[in-house]
Order: C-alpha cells, then sequence, then structure tokens
C-alpha cells in the first residue's frame, strides 16, 4: 500500500482568512469533497508536481540507450512552437 493511500494519522493545521476559506468550502462542495479531502487532494497534486524534476528514475539498458540517444539528437527548429510561445496567451 503506498503511503498516500494508508490511514490518516497525522494532522496538518492551516490558518486562512474568511474569504480565502469561503473560497476553498465552495470549491471542496463543487467537486463534492470535504475541505480536508480537497486540501489534501490539491496539496498531494502541488507535491507531487513541485518534486516532479527533482526525483530519481530508474530505466533498465535499453531505457538508458534510447533516452541517452533522445538528449544527444540534434536540436530541431520547431516554428509552430516558436510562435506559439511568441504570442501572447490567454491569461496574458
Amino acid at each position: 500500500m503506498s503511503a498516500l493511500h494508508r490511514s490518516k494519522t497525522e494532522r496538518i493545521d492551516v490558518r486562512a482568512s474568511s474569504s480565502v476559506k469561503l473560497l476553498l468550502q465552495e470549491a471542496a462542495r463543487s467537486c463534492h469533497k470535504s475541505v480536508s479531502e480537497f486540501l489534501l487532494d490539491a496539496g498531494v497534486t502541488a507535491a507531487n508536481q513541485a518534486l516532479a524534476d527533482r526525483r530519481r528514475f530508474v530505466l533498465n539498458d535499453e531505457q538508458w540507450q534510447a533516452f541517452q540517444q533522445a538528449l544527444d539528437r540534434p536540436v530541431q527548429a520547431k516554428p509552430r512552437l516558436k510562435q506559439l510561445l511568441s504570442e501572447p496567451g490567454v491569461l496574458d
């Protein structure tokens, strides 16, 4: 059983303003979750994203060779990607 699915024995205390608490309660309700479930899910997701590029990964010999070959390939121009990244985004 993974550490994320074991019974909950630890407590995490969080302080928030009234407006943040109301926002979290509304968001949790919209997902049909308790505030605790909502915060835990969001926290685990954010933690995994924050650690994703810092984690160790293991490859067998064949996968390692393929990985190295991909890293060693010459850079290729990607005009559509360049255009996409040079345009203002939805939130800009």
